[in-house]
């Protein structure tokens, strides 16, 4: 079995070759959960939602989010009635929102609302959301603190920021689930996901750290220089006090990391650190980078 640390779009792109590779019952998947919110008495686990819809064979990987051929007759309706949502959100994505609100007002813990929603969409992997317990990652901008999901969807990244605040009631503690994921695994995959805002949360997790450590860890680089693959990743590292490049990402791992791998045209040196073809801007190239990074793991 081999364990990823996924959010955002990066460990995604990289799930879509490995799920061709694997038996998907030979993967675990440790999700983010400190970007979700509610909206409109529903409860948003974006994170958790595209790593599940890739597995259920749904995602609509034109966005790499929500699901594919979805309408969005009821968020067009809200609109109509004066409600603004400034996520849109298709209908049956908002069933999979629903569902996952009332069983956690109905005193059920995420992990098991996860399992239940993947039986339920025939999904063969483990999807494990990072924690239990509810922590959230916001922005601080001039005029305050906000939701990342502000900062990145409302405001599309477009708001000056100079910090990253996580939120909770309690210090997350990493579940038992995700643990033994870590410690029964193979190895461990970070894909180029956002350092900050995707992979720092679960790093945060109390246990996390400390398996990882004693795990085969191989960690691939969101950035090609100063620019990020995708989104707001640079904006967020300088406001996280880390250098928005391959260095920065490297350091926020370098305690447990085993494997570094960097894009090949990214002009920042690394000793050490191996080059591939990061850019997974097709299925093919998920493929290929799938195919590397299964041959480090298990020679072959």
């Amino acid at each position: 079995m081999i364990t990823f640390l996924s959010g955002g779009t990066g460990t995604p792109k990289l799930l879509r070759g490995v799920r061709e590779l694997l038996d998907e019952r030979d993967i675990a998947v440790i999700v983010n959960t400190a970007e979700d919110t509610w909206l409109s008495g529903n409860h948003l686990s974006p994170d958790i939602d595209t790593v599940m819809y890739l597995f259920a064979g749904i995602l609509d990987t034109n966005r790499w989010w929500g699901i594919r051929n979805d309408s969005y007759i009821t968020h067009d309706l809200l609109a109509r009635l004066g409600i603004e949502e400034y996520i849109a959100v298709g209908d049956q994505d908002r069933a999979i929102h629903a569902a996952r609100g009332e069983m956690l007002r109905n005193g059920m813990g995420l992990t098991e609302i996860t399992r239940t929603l993947c039986r339920m969409l025939d999904v063969r992997a483990t999807i494990l959301p990072m924690t239990d317990s509810v922590v959230t990652t916001y922005v601080r901008t001039l005029r305050g603190e906000i939701h990342f999901q502000e900062y990145w969807v409302k405001h599309r990244g477009d708001v000056a920021i100079d910090g990253v605040v996580r939120k909770f009631d309690a210090p997350p503690v990493a579940t038992r689930e995700v643990i033994e994921a870590i410690e029964e695994s193979d190895a461990v995959v970070i894909g180029p996901s956002n350092p900050v805002t995707s992979v720092s949360p679960i790093l945060e997790c109390a246990g996390v750290r400390e398996a990882l450590r004693r795990q085969h860890v191989i960690a691939v680089s969101p950035f090609i220089g100063d620019t990020p693959v995708s989104g707001p990743a640079a904006a967020l590292m300088r406001a996280f006090g880390k250098e928005p490049s391959s260095a920065g990402t490297y350091g926020l791992y370098e305690d447990f990391v085993d494997v570094f791998i960097q894009d090949t045209r990214d002009p920042v040196e690394l000793e050490g650190a191996l080059r591939q073809d990061t850019l997974m801007v097709n299925r093919g190239k998920s493929l290929d980078l799938a195919k590397s990074i299964l041959t480090l793991v298990y020679g072959c």
